[in-house]
C-alpha cells in the first residue's frame, strides 16, 4: 500500500490537537435513511449543542487569517495550507485554505486546483466546496474541504447516482438532476485540465465565467471524487431545520436540535435536497 503522507500527518496532528484542545470532535449518533433508489443516506444526529459556526449570525472573526498552527497539517505550495477542521465529525477532516485572503464566493482559480491536486496525488478522497452561505459555507475565506477515502471504500453514499449522470440525459421532471452538472474526471493531475473542466461545468450550470462575471452568478456546491466532478446549483441554505452543504448531496446529513426528523422520515432525504436547489436555466 502506498504511503499517504498527508493522511499520516493529519492523524498525528489530530491526536496532538485533541489533547491540547485545538480540535473539538463532534459527538454524533449514526443512522441511515432510505433513499428513493440506491444506497441510503447517512444521518448523523448531533449530541449536545451545535458548535458556534453552525448557529452564530452576523460578523465573525476569520479563523483562517491567521490559521491555528496547532491544526496545521502541511504547507501546500506558496499559496495554500492544509489544516484540520476544528469541529470534525470524521477523524482527519481537512481544509485546504488560501494563505492570503481570497473570497469563498469568488471563482476557484487554477492555483486552487493545483494545490488540490497536489494533495490528491498523495491522499485520495472526497473533496467538496460550498460557494457561499446560501450553499452551506460557514466561513467567507476560501477553503475547500477533504474527507480521505481508502481505495476499496466508496467515496460517498450517492456515488452511483452521480455516475449515472455521466451516462444519461437529465430527467426533465427530476429537480435533482435538473440542478446538477457532472463530468468524468481526467485521470491525471494536470491543474489546467481540471480547471477548464470546472469552468465548463460552471457555464453549463449557468454560473457564467471569470472573464465576464466578477463572481459566479448563483450559489453552488462542488463535489470531486477520483471518478467525477459535479456542480449543484443552490437556491437556499436549509430546509426543514437542516443546514445543507455539499455533503448533503453526497448523501451525508447532520441533524441538530432544530432539525425536523419527523419531516425527513415522512418525505425522505431527496425531498430535503429538492427544497434547496435551483434548476439550471
Amino acid at each position: 500500500m502506498a504511503i499517504e503522507h498527508y493522511w499520516d500527518q493529519a492523524l498525528e496532528r489530530s491526536t496532538a490537537a485533541q489533547l491540547n484542545g485545538a480540535l473539538v470532535p463532534l459527538s454524533t449518533e449514526l443512522s441511515r435513511i432510505p433513499a428513493r433508489q440506491g444506497e441510503p443516506f447517512e444521518l448523523r444526529k448531533l449530541k449536545g449543542p451545535p458548535p458556534s459556526h453552525l448557529v452564530a449570525r452576523g460578523p465573525k472573526q476569520n479563523p483562517f487569517l491567521p490559521w491555528d498552527p496547532r491544526l496545521e497539517v502541511s504547507q501546500i505550495g506558496m499559496r495554500h495550507v492544509l489544516i484540520l477542521n476544528k469541529y470534525p465529525v470524521q477523524k482527519g477532516h481537512m481544509l485546504l485554505i488560501t494563505r492570503e485572503w481570497a473570497p469563498q464566493h469568488g471563482w476557484l482559480s487554477c492555483h486552487d486546483w493545483e494545490a488540490l491536486l497536489s494533495v490528491d496525488q498523495d491522499t485520495k478522497g472526497l473533496w467538496f466546496f460550498n460557494s457561499s452561505p446560501a450553499a452551506g459555507a460557514s466561513q467567507p475565506h476560501r477553503h475547500l474541504q477533504f474527507l480521505r477515502r481508502s481505495d476499496d471504500e466508496r467515496s460517498c453514499p450517492r456515488q452511483e447516482w452521480f455516475q449515472s449522470l455521466l451516462k444519461a440525459s437529465p430527467k426533465k421532471n427530476c429537480p435533482l438532476t435538473q440542478c446538477c452538472a457532472a463530468t468524468a474526471r481526467a485521470q491525471n493531475h494536470e491543474s489546467e485540465i481540471h480547471y477548464q473542466a470546472y469552468l465548463t461545468l460552471c457555464e453549463q450550470i449557468g454560473l457564467g465565467n471569470p472573464k465576464e462575471n466578477q463572481h459566479p452568478r448563483k450559489p453552488y456546491n462542488l463535489l470531486l471524487t477520483k471518478e467525477w466532478i459535479a456542480l449543484i446549483l443552490r437556491s437556499r441554505e436549509g430546509n426543514a431545520g437542516f443546514s445543507i452543504n455539499a455533503l448533503g448531496f453526497a448523501g451525508y446529513l447532520l441533524s441538530t436540535e432544530t432539525s425536523d426528523l419527523a419531516w425527513l422520515n415522512r418525505h425522505g432525504p431527496e425531498a430535503l435536497l429538492e427544497g434547496v436547489v435551483n434548476t439550471i436555466p
